[in-house]
């Protein structure tokens, strides 16, 4: 729950919160079943269980703020307004996709919404982010850029960078680290000394710890940190404790001999399920009824399905697509 002397979302944001999750987990546990049937031309990473962060942070953010994201990007790029059928036929690599089926799971994006991209190189976000922030500073319109990080991306030596020049020019970039406790296969306490907010805090950034798993925490945090960059005040750092259910990726299983989390551990997490919680909590205080539930999970099957038929049905990009991306026929002038 919030603390009381914080900001919170009225009920329709919290209505608002609970859709974008449960679009996120109902688009996310089509992928891990299309992709443990081979649907897929790829494996996914997905972001069952973090939904809360998403949208916590993008429900407060418009369409000229920017995000970046991760290699489980999925989660963001929906928060953020993307379009279900564009994201879903851009995973299954069809000229219809958002990027037109070039970019895959790892590259959703869409830069009309504010989201600037998923990313496949780890730390990736960090400098497109800062960048995005130095430009929303010299346009003064109150833009803000947030960017969206794992617990192993706070080991990346470019992390460091961006906290230093965010806080001398004092960009609006607000840092918001997703620490599910997993690099890949392995805990993050084996690999990340100390605190990662303490790295923040070195920088003299404000910092703020959050229950990932909460809506209204996150949403109340994220308001602090925006409302600090629209007003010009500089950078703020966020940790989002959270927990990925799923694995590091849906076909995981097929290359580890031995699971490297304990089953009680996922399970207990389980228990903690964002969605089933605020669900609940909005039912308790009266924002939504049992039937109103109900009918969301149906909207949301109906979306999940009409874009998996229409990307299915759709054609794959034109075999020269590639080369016209990579190389251009127009002179550029240099003055």
């Amino acid at each position: 729950m919030s603390k009381p002397n914080l900001p919170g979302p009225d009920p329709r944001q919290q209505l608002q919160m609970l859709r974008t999750m449960k679009l996120i987990r109902a688009m996310e546990e089509r992928l891990s079943k299309d992709s443990l049937q081979g649907a897929l031309p790829g494996t996914v990473h997905l972001y069952i269980g973090q939904e809360a962060v998403a949208a916590g942070v993008c429900s407060q953010l418009t369409d000229e703020d920017k995000i970046t994201s991760t290699h489980r990007g999925h989660g963001h790029f929906l928060a953020k307004g993307g379009s279900p059928e564009a994201m879903m036929a851009e995973i299954r690599g069809k000229d219809t996709g958002v990027c037109r089926g070039m970019g895959g799971s790892m590259h959703v994006a869409d830069v009309s919404k504010g989201m600037l991209g998923a990313n496949g190189i780890v730390g990736g976000g960090f400098a497109i982010a800062t960048g995005a922030g130095w430009a929303a500073r010299l346009e003064g319109r109150g833009g803000v850029s947030v960017c969206f990080f794992g617990d192993g991306a706070s080991n990346e030596g470019v992390f460091m960078e961006t906290l230093n020049i965010a806080a001398v020019w004092k960009l609006p970039v607000i840092f918001v680290c997703e620490n599910n406790g997993y690099g890949e296969f392995t805990p993050s306490r084996t690999v990340t000394a100390g605190r990662i907010i303490d790295r923040a805090r070195a920088f003299g950034i404000p910092c703020h710890e959050v229950d990932g798993n909460d809506a209204d925490a996150v949403w109340s945090t994220a308001s602090i940190a925006i409302e600090r960059a629209r007003a010009g005040e500089g950078p703020s750092f966020i940790e989002a404790a959270t927990y990925r259910i799923h694995g590091h990726f849906e076909a995981e299983a097929t290359m580890l001999k031995t699971p490297y989390r304990p089953a009680e551990e996922i399970e207990a997490w389980r228990g903690r399920d964002p969605i089933r919680l605020y669900a609940g909590r909005l039912v308790a205080s009266g924002v939504a009824s049992a039937a109103d539930i109900a009918k969301l999970d149906r909207e949301m099957e109906e979306i999940v399905e009409n874009a998996v038929q229409a990307a299915e049905a759709a054609p794959p990009p034109d075999n020269d697509l590639a080369k016209s991306l990579m190389f251009t026929n127009r002179v550029v002038e240099v003055l």
